[in-house]
């Protein structure tokens, strides 16, 4: 099933858009308020959005003026302003969070389209692009064909990126765990404000989702996988076996595929920083290294680990000190509360 194939928007998702400028190119919700995880169903939870536009001055400018409330002090220092400081620094992302909107309390965030679709096709923040990886609820379809291909495009490229960091065999669950995972494991905040078994609690809940989502693309790839849910509507727990080939030439296929950022650092790791061969060597060599899951895993943490940190120094100003004091206790709170 397509990432973007929806049926009827939720009316509360539509309440919420209503009160913002309209020109979005495109939009999502994600998080436990959106997509059920295991032990949470607090309805208290923050509604979490993204909305990607193609020019975020015009955006801000008109929400400045619909919301001024919603915004930390950085408003006094005008649109412009805001949309440089979006699209300069950490994922490119610009945050309004703990928003009162009627019933609901909400975060949303602000992307222009081109940071977005290059997110997704490099893996240059993996922030976004690794919320994608994820079921989330569609509620604005993608308006160019150049998005909705760079969405698919970072589904294919989480699957190259799990079946290199996945021994020979394994669990269907494993898979979407490990996909998961590709976005939670280097980020910071795992250690200080998350559930320890967040990526657990999402894969376990939403099984039937992940299959839908990267069922096609797994479709292509049985030359390299023996993956049973394939053959048959599965309504297992996911704990069927599964395997891969793992040889150099298959090793090789997955390296080829991954997105240009990974490459960057596997490339530049290699090489220890002096650039001796050029990727094509680099891909190979590590094709037949024995720990070459663990270098590509690595890598990709690395990614995670920088766009984490730098995203939530903005967040610090985009917020506001007291939100930000305050969206970091909920999340203390719910990490102890969930562990």
């Amino acid at each position: 099933m397509s990432l973007t194939k929806i049926t009827i928007i939720p009316p509360m998702y539509q309440r919420i858009m209503t009160k913002l400028p309209q020109n979005f190119t495109f939009g999502f919700a994600y998080g436990s308020r959106v997509k059920k995880q295991l032990n949470n169903d607090d309805k208290r939870d923050m509604i979490d959005l993204i909305f990607a536009v193609k020019d975020p001055v015009t955006w801000h400018e008109a929400n400045l003026h619909i919301n001024p409330s919603h915004y930390s002090f950085l408003k006094h220092f005008g649109h412009e302003f805001i949309a440089r400081y979006q699209t300069n620094f950490g994922a490119k992302v610009y945050f309004n969070t703990l928003v009162q909107m009627d019933d609901c309390l909400v975060k949303y965030g602000v992307v222009a389209n081109e940071d977005l679709i290059t997110d997704l096709l490099e893996w240059s923040h993996l922030y976004l692009a690794g919320r994608l990886h994820k079921p989330v609820e569609i509620i604005k379809k993608p308006l160019d064909t150049e998005l909705e291909t760079a969405l698919q495009l970072n589904l294919q490229s989480a699957v190259h990126a799990a079946f290199l960091i996945l021994p020979e065999t394994f669990s269907e669950y494993e898979f979407y765990h490990t996909i998961s995972n590709l976005s939670y494991q280097g980020d910071f905040r795992m250690y200080i404000g998350e559930n320890k078994n967040k990526v657990n609690n999402i894969v376990k809940a939403q099984m039937v989702g992940f299959r839908n989502l990267y069922k096609p693309f797994l479709m292509n790839l049985e030359d390299y996988i023996d993956f049973p849910m394939l053959k048959k509507n599965s309504d297992s727990d996911g704990l069927e076996f599964c395997a891969q080939d793992i040889s150099p030439l298959a090793r090789l296929h997955h390296l080829n595929q991954l997105p240009r950022w990974p490459q960057k650092l596997l490339t530049r790791y290699w090489n220890k920083g002096n650039f001796r061969q050029d990727t094509e060597d680099v891909l190979r060599a590590i094709a037949y290294d024995p720990d070459c899951g663990a270098i590509v895993n690595q890598r990709i943490n690395e990614i995670v680990l920088q766009s984490s940190i730098r995203q939530s120094v903005k967040g610090i100003l985009t917020a506001g000190i007291l939100k930000s004091v305050k969206y970091s206790s909920r999340k203390i709170k719910k990490m102890i509360l969930k562990t």
